[in-house]
């Protein structure tokens, strides 16, 4: 529960800057659905860090390695503060390329890259949270991440509110409230982790102490890369559609976004408990676990992909008021719902197992050949100018290959 606690509040600084931005107009929709695509790529680029730590530092404790498993913490933090620095420079200076990159013309390019100049502050901070959540997870405490993230969340929602209508500061006061809130989660992260970290033996950056998570990172960073392309194309053919089109699939993938993350509350915590499991050499646990994982996130899916089919021509209408990006919005939700989330669910839940089983060649690769099959498709999808109800199939199609092929291969690996 705490786990869905903190996973669900994360995609939250998303809804917010959605929902609100999303009253200023169109074109400023438009333009946060290019930034939101930019910050995802560069999040989910650094995520091996969080499952990296994560999977080591469980198999530590696990093995009652309590000074190593706060190596392993250290290493991780001093290698994000070594990605997210030129990272951050990139992102600021390179802010308008990007936006153009993904088809951003006229208005909705002056918003994207100014909300990317301004959102390339906290980036630093971002990956930060993401090692030190990866220290939490891998010491099975998920109440803390979620009070910090929760927090973070309620003061990003006021500033939001005060800055952008108040202040009448429009898409720059929606970044700055955002970047205000994540730094000072990331301060809150700080002080909490120091006592995990506290039995390390080696507290200077160490390439010995890196190289496994480099290691990790490459075929994990090749899983994120492969699964971001996927939704970079998705945003990239909804900008060359129109601005109705952009703005009803921001809506959407923001949803997606909530609803996959709160379907991770039993496939990360599986990490956790397969990688510890496999520490105290017990693979017969780490198989169940895998199995009731899968099955309850099934349950959770079928609900949720209920709700949202049910409620689809109402939800666009809580983030804008245009006819044309409630109308298509609406249809894609319906696909979402009905087509996207339970292969979806089974997807999310075997990644997890199989991330802690430490299979990071395998999802790396096999998040690759799901990309190449893709391919095909959304060049028919471009040529056709399909529209968003093609796009969100397609997405669909992605799904249900990630489920089939993990199901197959967790079978093999856990005999399950």
């Amino acid at each position: 529960m705490p786990a869905l606690g903190s996973l669900a509040v994360e995609p939250l600084y998303v809804l917010v800057d959605t929902a609100i931005v999303g009253r200023l107009g169109t074109a400023q929709l438009g333009g946060l659905a290019l930034s939101a695509t930019v910050l995802s790529l560069v999040v989910s680029a650094c995520t091996f860090l969080t499952y990296g730590t994560t999977e080591r530092v469980a198999r530590r404790v696990g093995a009652g390695q309590a000074a190593a498993a706060a190596d392993v913490g250290v290493q991780a933090i001093w290698l994000g503060a070594i990605v997210s620095v030129p990272i951050a420079v990139a992102v600021g200076l390179g802010a308008r390329p990007l936006a153009v990159a993904l088809g951003g013309s006229d208005d909705v390019l002056g918003h994207a890259a100014t909300y990317l100049r301004i959102s390339a502050v906290a980036v630093p901070a971002v990956v930060f949270m993401l090692c030190a959540q990866g220290v939490q997870r891998g010491v099975s405490d998920y109440r803390t991440p979620m009070v910090i993230l929760l927090a973070s969340n309620a003061v990003n929602a006021v500033l939001e509110v005060v800055m952008v209508f108040g202040l009448d500061l429009g898409v720059p006061g929606s970044a700055w409230s955002t970047v205000i809130a994540q730094v000072l989660a990331a301060a809150a992260f700080v002080v909490v982790i120091r006592r995990h970290l506290r039995p390390a033996e080696h507290r200077r950056p160490s390439w010995h102490g890196m190289r496994p998570l480099v290691t990790a990172g490459r075929h994990l960073i090749l899983r994120s890369a492969s699964m971001l392309v996927v939704l970079v194309g998705a945003t990239s053919l909804a900008s060359r559609t129109d601005d109705a089109t952009l703005g009803a699939h921001q809506i959407v993938a923001s949803i997606l976004t909530f609803v996959a993350l709160a379907l991770d509350a039993l496939a990360i915590p599986a990490q956790t408990l397969v990688a510890d499991s496999l520490g105290r050499d017990d693979p017969a646990s780490a198989a169940g676990i895998n199995r009731r994982v899968v099955r309850l996130t099934v349950w959770c899916a079928a609900l949720a992909g209920a709700a949202i089919a049910a409620t689809a021509p109402l939800l666009p209408r809580a983030f804008t008021g245009d006819g044309a990006v409630i109308s298509r919005a609406s249809a894609a939700l319906a696909i979402l719902g009905l087509v996207v989330l339970l292969p979806g669910g089974i997807a999310y839940a075997t990644d997890g197992a199989l991330i802690g089983a430490g299979d990071y060649r395998f999802l790396g690769r096999a998040s690759f050949a799901y990309l190449a099959a893709l391919v095909p498709i959304g060049a028919v999808i471009l040529l056709t100018d399909a529209g968003i109800t093609a796009i969100w199939l397609a997405i669909a199609t992605w799904m249900v290959l990630r489920a089939i092929v993990n199901i197959m291969r967790a079978r093999r690996l856990f005999g399950t």
